[in-house]
């Protein structure tokens, strides 16, 4: 999406707290996990899986 704007990526990872983007197995496992018996006991709760980005 960004190839071409090593720009746009840089500001993009500067805002990263966990300094990398997330990829796309780690959105895959907590998708599986919330649809999982283990997550039985979480109800209506938002899962942020954004590596810490909304925290700052």
């Amino acid at each position: 999406m960004f190839e071409g704007q090593a720009e746009a990526m840089a500001e993009i990872m500067r805002q990263q707290p966990i300094g990398r983007l997330g990829r796309a197995d780690e959105i895959a496992a907590a998708v599986l996990w919330l649809c999982s018996p283990a997550a039985s006991l979480v109800v209506g709760v938002a899962l942020l899986v954004d590596g810490g980005y909304t925290t700052h």
